[in-house]
């Protein structure tokens, strides 16, 4: 966002987050907390916010189908005191971090913007809800764009590598580190090698979608747009990948079906081409590369 030119003021509870990451000023908030409103009130009039881009939630769809009372409060509650903090203050633009997790079990090749949204696990629930939450605050002049996430990885630079292993890659190569076998779940899926397909996008893509948003946050209302390549990948696709650029022929163990996980999705990322000029640059070798890179010995 700084090299984009904007000044920028983070808020975050940094549970998973790194604050020393930061260069810019920053505070330490739960925003689902009661008295969180008022607070973020305070720091968007204090430091005349015109935009706010949020990406604070819980995303582990394992740990929503066992805590789902945990995900509701955070992301829906920290959404809710957002907005009403936005309101108060007058601060009429948002981008919003939705996730491909809206549309549940998709029964297409690939799923537009228009495709049926029925999400099969809590947390892609709570990204739903907060779509509608920000939809209804168009009645007071919101004017927001939801980009629907889908598998997010990668690194943009070594020192900004993510030290959190909640998703394959990460987890593959602390994985791979320890000289531990990585676990598959599920190779019974109605797929081709019967593991689970997904669209994996570069961070550095996803970054630029983010501020390509930003200029055409002009009207009430909610705009939602798929973030992905078009292109899918299955769970061993990726680890024949990291295997190739980590020189390792780990170890696999197949273990079963992990709740909440549908079989395929991919999306069809025609809408944001069109509308932002917005297209992936890189696909899954340069994902495994530079998340190997960053992550390695």
């Amino acid at each position: 966002m700084t090299e984009a030119g904007h000044s920028v003021v983070s808020v975050d509870d940094f549970s998973t987050g790194m604050s020393d990451r930061i260069q810019h000023e920053s505070y330490e908030l739960e925003l689902e907390n009661p008295d969180a409103e008022k607070e973020l009130a305070r720091i968007l009039k204090n430091h005349h916010i015109e935009t706010v881009v949020h990406f604070a939630a819980r995303k582990q769809v394992g740990e929503s189908v066992q805590k789902p009372e945990l995900y509701f409060k955070s992301n829906v509650g920290g959404l809710l005191n957002l907005l009403n903090a936005m309101k108060t203050v007058g601060v009429k633009k948002l981008v919003f971090s939705s996730s491909a997790a809206v549309y549940g079990m998709p029964d297409v090749e690939q799923v537009t913007e228009q495709s049926s949204t029925n999400p099969i696990n809590p947390y892609g629930q709570t990204k739903l809800v907060g779509e509608w939450m920000i939809d209804n605050a168009k009645v007071w002049g919101l004017s927001a764009i939801s980009l629907r996430y889908f598998n997010v990885a990668g690194t943009g630079w070594p020192d900004l590598a993510d030290k959190q292993a909640l998703n394959l890659i990460p987890i593959a190569i602390s994985k791979i580190r320890d000289g531990e076998p990585i676990s598959v779940f599920g190779d019974d899926y109605q797929t081709e090698d019967g593991s689970c397909i997904r669209d994996y996008i570069h961070v550095m893509d996803l970054a630029r979608a983010h501020i390509d948003a930003i200029p055409q946050l002009k009207n009430p209302g909610n705009e939602v747009f798929n973030v992905g390549t078009g292109e899918g990948s299955s769970v061993f696709e990726v680890l024949t990948e990291l295997k190739k650029v980590s020189g390792i022929d780990f170890e696999l163990n197949v273990t079963n079906r992990r709740a909440g996980d549908p079989p395929k999705l991919i999306a069809s990322s025609e809408k944001i081409q069109k509308a932002l000029g917005w297209k992936a640059e890189f696909g899954l070798e340069e994902i495994a590369q530079t998340a190997w890179s960053s992550r390695g010995f």
